[in-house]
């Protein structure tokens, strides 16, 4: 893999991807730092805030999920399986290269932590601050804007049906607790 960040291309290549995997697979499996919080108030917008503040019912206050989701349930509420969004660092680092030009992935937090359903079955729960968390069991397949802006190689290697269980796109997660969440938490998993 090319760690000189001059030589390498716009996009992970699929052989790239692979090659870490070692290294992705190798994250905290408890206790993961946040890297960063992400707010999104509309499509594209991006804020990256000191902490969050998460209710049940109203996932993150102002956040696009309650005015624009993606998933909706049939009476046409948001989908709470989508309120939260955890990108694991390790992804994120090989994947998003260009970050003058290229807009954050989005995902409300981004941490150093092993995703897999291995290690984050669907039910777990995630505790950060005082705020708890319910793994998903909607699959974060990445979409036609992680292949715009992250390339069509590394959007097929998330989506690749061996890797699919390593949940390389991250987790999706509904709010159980209310609580306020700081970019300098832990996410602690609950066994």
């Amino acid at each position: 893999m090319t760690t000189d960040p001059s030589k390498r291309s716009a996009f992970a290549s699929r052989a790239e991807c692979d090659a870490a995997l070692p290294h992705i697979l190798a994250a905290p499996r408890d206790a993961a730092a946040i890297d960063s919080l992400c707010f999104r108030p509309a499509y594209g917008e991006r804020r990256f805030p000191e902490k969050l503040h998460l209710t049940v019912a109203g996932g993150i206050a102002d956040e696009r999920w309650l005015k624009a989701p993606w998933l909706t349930l049939p009476d046409g509420s948001p989908d709470p399986r989508i309120q939260v969004s955890i990108l694991p660092r390790r992804v994120m680092d090989l994947c998003w290269r260009d970050r003058t030009h290229t807009v954050h992935p989005g995902d409300t937090m981004v941490a150093d932590l092993d995703m897999s359903e291995a290690n984050l079955p669907t039910g777990t729960l995630l505790h950060v601050d005082s705020a708890v968390l319910e793994v998903s069991d909607k699959f974060n397949t990445g979409c036609a804007k992680w292949r715009d802006r992250y390339g069509a190689d590394s959007l097929a290697w998330i989506n690749h049906k061996p890797n699919r269980p390593l949940r390389l796109r991250g987790v999706l997660c509904r709010i159980v607790k209310d609580g306020v969440i700081h970019a300098s938490d832990q996410i602690r998993v609950e066994r």
